[in-house]
C-alpha cells in the first residue's frame, strides 16, 4: 500500500507563485503528468508535469545541466525523467513505482521554495503557461477495459428495465466488465460526431438506421496500467497499487437508444466505441496516498472471494475523490454559463481499483503499460449523486430544467458536458514530517490545502475533464 512521505507535507511551498494560491488546481503536492506541446506549433508532443499554472517541460528539463544536481536527481530519477519526456508516457509507466516514486520527489524538491536560485532558475526556464498548450492522450492505450463498480448505478438502471431484479445475481459477487474500443480513447476536448446505428423502439415490428437521439453521458475514473503481468500470471489484490500508475477522469460517451437494441446477448458495441474521453492529466496513485480510506462491504451482503479480500484493501482500498458534472448548451456558451448536475464521491463504488486490476487478472489475461480501465458511471445513493442522465432523467421520462430555463433528457447538439475531481484534505491524514519550508499559520494551511485539485483542462478555466466534447449531427439527421 502507498505510504506518505516529505511529497505529501501540507507546509510545502513552491518558488512558482501560482502553485501557492488557494485556488490551485496543482499545488506542489499534486504533481500529474500529461502529454502536451505549444497550441498551434510543429513541435512534438513530450511529457510534462503540472505546477500551479504552467506546465514543467520534461524533454527540456533534461537538457538544462544546472538543475540535474545530484541532491535532486539520482541515477533512477535520471532514467525516470528520461522516459517520462517522451511522446507517450508508456516507458516511463512500465519502469515501476520506484522509479516514479524517486522521479516525484526530484520534481517535488526542485520546485520547492527552498531550491536553489540558481536551480530555480534554470527550471524556470522550462515552464510553459497552461493557457499555451494542447495535450494528447497520455498514453499509448492498447487495450481499454470499461468495469460498473457503482452498486447504485446498476441498480438505478436496473430498476428501469428489470423493476423485478434490478441487480443480476452475479452484481455482488463479480467486478462486471466489457472490453471497450482503446482507437477511440480521445483526449478531453475532443468533438464527435453523433453516433448512428440501428435503433427500435419498444413498439416498432423492425429497428431502422438512425443517429442516436438519446445521447449520455458516464461520470468515470480511468485507471492507468503501469507495470504489467505475463500471459498466464495474475496480480494479487494487495499487489495491484503496485501496478497502477495513476488515475484520470474519463467519460464513456453513451448511445442509450442504440445499447438497447444492441447489447443482448453480448454487451455493448456501438453504443459506445464511437468515443471515450479522458483528462490529460494523470494523477498518480502515490499523490493520492493521503485519500485512501477504509473500504468495506455490508455485512448483510455477499463478502467477496478471498481473491478479491484482504484485510489491507478492507483498511485502504477506497479514496476520497469528489467528482462534480456540469453541462453547457450551445446558449448557455455565449454567456460562459455551465449548469451544475451531479456530485458524488468515488468512495461509493462497490468495488474498487484494485479489486478491478485483481479480478482482470485472476484468469491470468496479461495487463501490459498503458492499457487504460473504467470504473463504470460512478453513481451515489441519491439521484443528487448521479453519474449519468439516464438516472437523472428516469430514461427520458422527467426533463431536467436547466439554470437558464432550457430542459434537456438527453444531450442534444451542441452541448458540452465538464466532469471535475477534487480531494477534501483531512488533516489527520497528512504526514507528520518535518517542514521544507517556513510554516505558516493553521488558518494559512487550511486555506492553502482545503482542496487539490486533479486535473486541468486546455479549454476549460476550471480544471481537467472529459469534456467539453460537443456532439456533432450532420442536418440530414436532424430529423
Amino acid at each position: 500500500m502507498m505510504t506518505l512521505n516529505e511529497t505529501h507535507h501540507p507546509d510545502l511551498r513552491s518558488w512558482l507563485a501560482s502553485a501557492n494560491e488557494a485556488t490551485s488546481d496543482f499545488p506542489i503536492q499534486n504533481l500529474p503528468f500529461a502529454v502536451f506541446k505549444r497550441r498551434d506549433s510543429d513541435e512534438a508532443f513530450r511529457g510534462g508535469v503540472a505546477i500551479g499554472d504552467q506546465v514543467l517541460d520534461l524533454a527540456q528539463l533534461v537538457q538544462t545541466t544546472p538543475a540535474l544536481q545530484s541532491e535532486l536527481f539520482n541515477d533512477l530519477a535520471l532514467q525516470a525523467l528520461c522516459a517520462a519526456s517522451a511522446p507517450t508516457l508508456n516507458e516511463f509507466m512500465a519502469m515501476g513505482r520506484d522509479a516514479w516514486s524517486a522521479l516525484r520527489l526530484a520534481l517535488s524538491r526542485g520546485l520547492r521554495s527552498t531550491t536553489e536560485a540558481h536551480i530555480q532558475s534554470a527550471w524556470a526556464q522550462c515552464l510553459i503557461a497552461q493557457t499555451d498548450v494542447v495535450y494528447s492522450v497520455p498514453a499509448q492505450i492498447g487495450d481499454y477495459t470499461d468495469f460498473y463498480t457503482s452498486i447504485y448505478h446498476a441498480t438505478n438502471v436496473g430498476k428501469l428495465f428489470r423493476p423485478d431484479q434490478p441487480l443480476m445475481p452475479n452484481y455482488q459477487w463479480i467486478p462486471i466488465g466489457y472490453h471497450g474500443r482503446a482507437s477511440s480513447v480521445v483526449i478531453s476536448g475532443t468533438d464527435f460526431k453523433r453516433p448512428v446505428s440501428q435503433v427500435k423502439a419498444p413498439n416498432d415490428s423492425a429497428p431502422r438506421l438512425s443517429p442516436s437521439q438519446r445521447m449520455d453521458y458516464e461520470l468515470e475514473l480511468g485507471v492507468y496500467i503501469g507495470v504489467g503481468n505475463d500471459l498466464g500470471a495474475t496480480i494479487a489484490l494487495d499487489d495491484t497499487p503496485s501496478h497502477v500508475f495513476g488515475l484520470c477522469l474519463l467519460n464513456d460517451w453513451s448511445a442509450r437508444d442504440i445499447q438497447a437494441w444492441e447489447y443482448q446477448p453480448l454487451g455493448p458495441f456501438l453504443a459506445k466505441n464511437f468515443a471515450t474521453s479522458v483528462s490529460p492529466w494523470v494523477v498518480t496513485l502515490e499523490a493520492l496516498a493521503p485519500f485512501l480510506g477504509a473500504w468495506d462491504r455490508p455485512s448483510d451482503h455477499p463478502q467477496p472471494l478471498p481473491y478479491l479480500d484482504s484485510p489491507t484493501v478492507r483498511a485502504h482500498g477506497s479514496i476520497d475523490i469528489t467528482l462534480d458534472v456540469h453541462v453547457q448548451t450551445a446558449a448557455m456558451q455565449a454567456q460562459a454559463q455551465w449548469h451544475h448536475l451531479t456530485r458524488g464521491n468515488y468512495r461509493d463504488a462497490y468495488w474498487s481499483f484494485m479489486h478491478m486490476v485483481a479480478h482482470h487478472t485472476v484468469n491470468g489475461c496479461n495487463l501490459n503499460a498503458g492499457d487504460l480501465l473504467g470504473t463504470g458511471t460512478l453513481s451515489g445513493p441519491s439521484l443528487a449523486q448521479a453519474g449519468a442522465l439516464i438516472e437523472i432523467t428516469t430514461n427520458g421520462k422527467e426533463p431536467i430544467t436547466l439554470s437558464n430555463g432550457e430542459q434537456r433528457t438527453f444531450l442534444q447538439d451542441g452541448d458540452a458536458v465538464k466532469m471535475t475531481a477534487f480531494m477534501m484534505e483531512a488533516a489527520a491524514a497528512r504526514p507528520a514530517v518535518k517542514a521544507a519550508a517556513k510554516r505558516p499559520s493553521r488558518a494559512d494551511i487550511k486555506a492553502q490545502r482545503a482542496k487539490q485539485e486533479l486535473y486541468e483542462d486546455p479549454e476549460v478555466a476550471s480544471f481537467g475533464q472529459p469534456g467539453p466534447a460537443r456532439s456533432k449531427q450532420k442536418k440530414r439527421n436532424e430529423r
